[in-house]
């Protein structure tokens, strides 16, 4: 900002000028860049470079040390994104982004844990109207915030309206209790009644069932925890060189599920971790790298792709990318001749082949491995029922990853509950765009523009039509609107050498215009081609158009879809939520989001069978989820608690849910926070805090939003960390009202809880300190109580509760 000059320094200016300029242009010509530095060092001006990464700082000063430049900047390991030449104080401050012109994000956000993939709050935002469950009374209707008296206090409550117009208040502090109903997508579900049976008889019954399946799942992770495996040994020279070859810089998420996929592979135990990655968002590069460190101890590696036109395009990556080293990549698909096979067979049964990329042919009686060490499976999805089949089999002992771009409901499912570990590759490469994304009528002029538009800056064009009988109707018409252009057909029944020339001609660029099936949907990666055209896109599904989408948009060009499909008021009211759902997550990294809303879409499906899809629409499919997770944690606490051992006493916690009821005025006051959906939010959020830093954080976020925090909002973090103690010491249920405080211990009597060293370091506690504090130890029929008379605040609970929780620590 401009200093003002001492004849205006008195009064405030009506008008700040700021003599600044934005950072110029230098197109990746260093020679321009050192020009210009010499320029501003000449004119008295301090250059600052800025960057996120300190690599980028090295890699600047080796070009300028190759190119015999004598120029000096400052480092400063901050991203801004985007820089600026200030006049007045004589300084630039340049961003690396800009000058390797790479794609920038604001912040790049990391994976989300499974709690928070499931809270994907821009998914779940409520409003009112909407039919929530809630996981001990049922499903009800969202009717907003409410204030309410306790002990002539003000708090505030979400409202839920039940069965027969009754109403429940649940604490800010209980929101955890509540989640978005999803069921069957266009069928309201029935609201439940407060107090009856009927809810909790259904909750039963439905965990009942659930506990089979899950002991069924259990079993399975439970054999590959078991299952002898293969510890490969950590990464020597050739890993390490293999990784710095990398010819683009790793985004955080590739750089961490790299780690996570090595670090499995070092265990004593098999792999099974799933990858989900947008389109193009970098999972084969980790695939390639898992692979390499298999080979390089002696082990064959199995890449299994769903189709035939994707083994020959993962052929190439791999073989490009491990061409330096000595590793043998072959593949086998129907493209191959019975000669070729049978050579490719006998190879890989002698151990002459590192890495066989193939169809479900690799899962053939005839296939024999010398020593397979690695599984690599892509969109397992695509994959039929028989085929899995063969998999689980051929999995129990070998180390098994798995990538897919669209994580459908029940591959979602699996991980989201631990089943199976979980990586999530959610920051686009550097330079990428969103792909614009449009919902149009079939209309000859706009193909003609869109073809034309794109042949014009020399990109390529796929037009989707998914009926091989209508394919050369559809060609003829290509030609006739656009006759300069060259146009090709492909489509899966055509003779398999036809295909695969027509394929690679189109990837050398000998074809504008390529008519095809969704043969080009899976693992197609041909980066000139940035449009796309979908015909009669109502007719595909929605992790399909998400695949289609993702073949374009694959270089630094900006990329364009059209979804072309009968007007809306004709469609189905699934397909019209495809649509829009496609439409609306056009942005990068979008296919956590879109597997999310087809759980809206289609019902949130079933885990392992048909049956459970009824209680899913009975109790919604987040409330489902909660159940499974507590019926999966109570059978590893009892019937697998031997397997388990190390996971239980590391858990330290036995208590999942704290509820929390007192008189204390604690809330987000209205003069604080006046929108409504803010303050919803902003309880919600304050939830899924689970330490000191993320109270600090929050309390500066809010301070710097809305001011200064009212006593009311200290009172709400009080809240929080007294459940956080109650976790530690065993407690379900805090009651602080009129100075009298209640502490539940859990309900149930069979929990190990009640075996452990915590609790009895608590009985003696109260036995030997009880009487000076005034605390004590009661026993109902039902429950175990700590009770403590004349209790003066909030903070003197937490003292006592601290005394105890020091107590078992010793």
């Amino acid at each position: 900002m401009a200093q003002p000059t001492p004849s205006t320094a008195h009064r405030l200016p009506s008008t700040i000028y700021f003599h600044s300029k934005p950072q110029p242009s230098f197109n990746k010509n260093f020679d321009l860049l050192i020009r210009h530095l010499h320029e501003m060092k000449a004119a008295g001006y301090e250059t600052y470079i800025c960057s996120e990464n300190p690599k980028q700082f090295d890699r600047l000063a080796a070009i300028f040390k190759e190119l015999k430049a004598d120029v000096a900047f400052l480092p400063v390991e901050i991203p801004i994104h985007e820089g600026f030449i200030d006049e007045d104080l004589k300084i630039e401050v340049l961003t690396d982004h800009q000058i390797f012109q790479r794609y920038h994000q604001y912040k790049i956000r990391q994976g989300y844990t499974k709690d928070q993939a499931l809270n994907y709050r821009l998914l779940r935002e409520l409003a009112p109207g909407d039919y929530v469950t809630h996981i001990d009374h049922g499903i009800g209707k969202f009717a907003g915030l409410q204030k309410i008296e306790i002990g002539g206090q003000v708090q505030e409550a979400v409202r839920l309206n039940y069965k027969n117009n009754d109403i429940l208040y649940v604490s800010i502090h209980s929101l955890h209790k509540i989640s978005k109903y999803i069921g069957q997508e266009g069928t309201a579900p029935q609201l439940s009644k407060i107090g009856s049976d009927a809810w909790k008889q259904l909750k039963a019954r439905t965990k009942r069932k659930i506990k089979d399946i899950a002991a069924e799942l259990i079993k399975l992770y439970a054999a590959r925890r078991a299952a002898k495996g293969h510890a490969f040994p950590p990464d020597g020279y050739l890993q390490t060189e293999l990784e710095a070859s990398f010819i683009y810089e790793d985004t955080p998420d590739q750089y961490k599920s790299t780690q996570d996929v090595k670090a499995d592979m070092e265990k004593e135990y098999p792999m099974d971790r799933l990858i989900c990655g947008d389109v193009g968002f970098g999972k084969t590069e980790v695939a390639i790298r898992a692979a390499f460190k298999a080979v390089t101890d002696g082990k064959q590696v199995a890449v299994l792709v769903p189709t035939t036109i994707l083994a020959l395009q993962h052929w190439k990556t791999f073989n490009e990318r491990l061409a330096e080293f000595p590793v043998t990549v072959d593949y086998l698909n129907r493209f191959r001749s019975t000669k070729e096979k049978k050579d490719i067979l006998d190879k890989l049964k002698k151990g002459r082949i590192d890495i066989i990329i193939g169809t479900h042919a690799l899962l053939g009686k005839e296939v024999a491995f010398k020593d397979l060490g690695l599984l690599v499976v892509d969109e397992e999805q695509k994959f039929g029922v028989a085929s899995k089949e063969k998999l689980r089999a051929l999995k129990v002992n070998v180390d098994t990853l798995t990538l897919t771009a669209t994580p459908i409901p029940r591959t979602l499912q699996f991980s989201l509950m631990a089943a199976r570990d979980l990586s999530v590759i959610r920051t686009p490469p550097p330079n990428r765009q969103p792909i614009h994304t449009e919902i149009r009528v079939f209309d000859e002029d706009l193909i003609r523009e869109t073809i034309l538009a794109e042949v014009n800056r020399s990109g390529q064009v796929f037009f989707v039509h998914n009926r091989v009988n209508d394919l050369p109707k559809i060609v003829e018409m290509l030609q006739r609107l656009c006759p300069e252009t060259e146009v090709a057909m492909a489509h899966g029944q055509m003779d398999a050498e036809h295909l695969e020339k027509v394929l690679v001609d189109f990837i050398d660029r000998k074809f504008d215009v390529l008519a095809c099936t969704n043969i080009i949907e899976t693992g197609l990666d041909i980066p000139n081609a940035n449009t796309i055209i979908i015909n009669r896109a109502d007719m595909f599904g929605l992790s399909d158009l998400h695949q289609l989408r993702g073949r374009v948009g694959r270089s630094n060009q900006k990329a364009y879809c059209y979804l072309f499909a009968p007007p809306m008021s004709v469609l189905t009211q699934e397909a019209r939520k495809r649509l829009r759902t496609i439409e609306e997550f056009s942005e990068l990294g979008s296919g956590f989001a879109v597997a999310m809303r087809d759980l809206d879409i289609r019902g949130a499906g079933n885990l392992l069978g048909g049956e459970q899809s009824g209680f899913i629409a009975d109790i919604g499919f987040e409330t489902y989820q909660k159940i499974l997770d507590e019926a999966i944690q109570e059978l590893k606490e009892t019937d697998f608690k031997d397997i388990f051992k190390e996971e239980i006493a590391q858990k330290g916690s036995y208590v999942r849910d704290v509820t929390i009821e007192t008189d204390v005025e604690m809330l987000i006051p209205d003069e604080y926070v006046s929108n409504t959906q803010e303050r919803l939010n902003l309880y919600t959020e304050l939830n899924t805090i689970e330490n000191e830093e993320g109270i600090a954080a929050f309390a500066k976020r809010l301070e710097d939003r809305f001011g200064k925090l009212p006593h009311q909002v200290n009172a709400l973090f009080d809240g929080l960390r007294l459940q956080w103690l109650c976790k530690k010491l065993g407690f379900e249920r805090l009651i602080l009202k009129g100075g009298k405080l209640r502490c539940y211990f859990l309900g149930d009597p069979q929990s190990s809880f009640f075996e452990t060293d915590t609790f009895n370091k608590i009985v003696q506690f109260v036995g030997t300190h009880g009487r000076i504090m005034g605390i004590s130890l009661k026993q109902t029929n039902k429950e175990l109580i700590m009770v403590q008379d004349e209790v003066r605040s909030l903070k003197a609970v937490k003292g006592v509760l601290e005394q105890v929780v020091g107590a078992t620590t010793k």
